[in-house]
């Protein structure tokens, strides 16, 4: 059951699924927040240039870095030589680099127009242009969606709604594209509400059709009628007819590809928030081994890591 009334409470208690891809976009996808880390992947530690760079009030930009510091993706520190206290990743900061690097992969397949994507890769390992793929751990063959096969893991189970409070939109692309055009971003814009990520969530579990999925998430209708309208414009899902003037909602293959970045971004949740109890356990059907997702150069294939990836923009830079 994906909701309960608790009769000894003031209303109704929502409970949901747990899961370790909600736990990680709760964190990185607010949009600066977001801005931030990739800012921070492009090398930028000051305060004062983060926020010349990205036009953030510094009311703004001084609430999101401490969220960000106590969410252990950031330390502050100083270069030896350099009176200004800088922001550096810490451990589990730089792992979000794969999450980016899959969240990238997506965007220049699906999202770029036609056009070349933003950036080049390099990956300085092996020395050659590349980019992002995300495969499994244990064979290296890039993950299908229909490959793969989920059960519950140690930390399986349901727990409250957790609330945020609300911030500006994440799928705005005019803020999550400021200062440079981003594959990262863009494909954020489709996931970058919680009600989109959670209907997403629920139809990679298989539910389909709006009834089941107003029960399972507890969700206003108008609130799923307008996400389910968007992801159909957008071409993750289709709109089937099935029968009595019902419809379900089935992924196309772009919605299909969006499945990576979701599980990448949930291998990082299991690291680093589970307190080793996973939710899911996944199951890579084409080697019949339990893995986890790695992105890895297209060239080599070995994992791509923030500081053996170097890149060209493809874009003229306005920035400081």
């Amino acid at each position: 059951m994906q909701h309960q009334i608790d009769a000894l409470s003031n209303g109704p208690t929502l409970v949901e699924r747990n899961c370790s891809v909600r736990d990680t976009v709760e964190i990185v996808l607010d949009s600066w927040s977001f801005l931030i880390i990739r800012e921070a992947f492009f090398g930028v530690r000051r305060f004062d240039l983060l926020q010349s760079r990205l036009g953030i009030p510094r009311q703004t930009l001084t609430n999101r870095l401490a969220a960000l510091v106590d969410n252990e993706i950031l330390v502050i520190g100083h270069r030896e030589g350099e009176r200004r206290h800088q922001y550096f990743f810490t451990p589990r900061g730089k792992d979000l680099f794969a999450s980016m690097l899959s969240l990238m992969e997506f965007g220049d397949k699906w999202l770029a127009g036609g056009a070349p994507p933003p950036l080049q890769l390099i990956h300085k390992t092996c020395g050659h242009e590349c980019h992002p793929m995300t495969v499994c751990s244990e064979c290296k063959t890039p993950i299908e969606a229909r490959d793969v096969h989920f059960r519950d893991g140690p930390g399986a189970g349901f727990g409250p709604v957790q609330r945020r409070a609300k911030t500006r939109r994440a799928s705005d692309p005019e803020v999550l594209q400021r200062v440079r055009p981003c594959s990262v971003a863009r494909s954020l814009g489709l996931i970058g509400d919680r009600w989109s990520f959670l209907v997403l969530r629920e139809a990679y579990f298989g539910v389909r059709r709006y009834d089941e999925m107003r029960e399972k998430l507890g969700i206003a209708s108008n609130i799923l009628a307008d996400r389910l309208a968007r992801l159909v414009e957008a071409g993750v899902f289709d709109r089937v007819h099935y029968g009595g003037g019902r419809h379900e909602y089935r992924f196309t293959a772009m919605g299909r590809d969006l499945y990576k970045p979701m599980i990448v971004m949930m291998a990082w949740g299991d690291r680093w928030l589970t307190g080793d109890r996973p939710p899911l356990r996944l199951r890579h059907r084409l080697c019949q081994q339990d893995f986890v997702p790695q992105v890895v150069c297209s060239h080599c294939k070995e994992p791509l890591v923030a500081n053996e990836t170097d890149y060209i923009l493809r874009y003229d830079f306005p920035g400081p």
